[in-house]
């Protein structure tokens, strides 16, 4: 028996449902049943039927998210009966204060715009999946196309961003872009940067809550 074939037999070996959910769950955009079934071992028609019946399965069952085939793909979305709960959550984490991870991430999506996520991590050291989400969720970054070789989600900085820390345009950020990533105090000029920006969006909050009070 090749490897080929003794390869093939243990994917098939995964359990259909369960391999679905997690391949589902880290999805940033829909699956088709084409790439689903490639990725399990098992065939289309199988995968198919296997995304129905979990689609029912979580309606019949009341959860708070269902599984939608929108647009040729299949993806998790919250039911709109929760939308306000999860609405409400979003809200208040956008008047929380980013983390000093947050920050550092921001800096690097500025200067190294548009930029995928994989080149954020390889540059600041550490996984920024979860950083990038909070800095998507807060309106600080967007998604700018994909790169043309990798068709990796590339990413820059908002006019939101500029407005929170108090520029017009990108050209005012301090120069620091022509020596990243290949200073070897890359770390000291992204916490420099950090801190720079921590003070403009605490000093945008602190003027804020003056305001209120008055």
């Amino acid at each position: 028996m090749s490897d080929d074939v003794v390869e093939e037999t243990e994917v098939r070996r995964v359990e259909l449902r369960p391999a679905l959910e997690a391949l589902l769950m880290i999805a940033d955009q829909p699956l088709d049943e084409l790439s689903l079934a490639s990725a399990v071992g098992h065939p289309q028609a199988e995968v198919a039927g296997a995304l129905a019946a979990l689609a029912e399965e979580y309606a019949s069952q009341g959860r708070g998210f269902e599984l939608r085939n929108v647009a040729g793909g299949w993806r998790y979305y919250t039911r709109e009966e929760y939308a306000e709960v999860v609405e409400a959550f979003v809200l208040e984490g956008q008047t929380a204060r980013l983390t000093q991870a947050a920050l550092e991430t921001l800096a690097v999506v500025a200067y190294k715009q548009p930029v995928s996520r994989a080149r954020v991590s390889a540059i600041r050291g550490v996984n920024v999946d979860g950083v990038m989400r909070t800095l998507l969720a807060r309106g600080l970054v967007e998604e700018a196309g994909a790169d043309d070789d990798t068709g990796a989600n590339l990413y820059r900085t908002t006019s939101y961003f500029l407005e929170r820390i108090g520029v017009t345009s990108l050209d005012d950020l301090p120069e620091l872009a022509p020596y990243l990533p290949d200073m070897e105090d890359i770390e000291d000029d992204l916490a420099a940067f950090g801190a720079q920006t921590a003070a403009s969006l605490h000093g945008q909050d602190a003027t804020a809550s003056n305001g209120e009070g008055t």
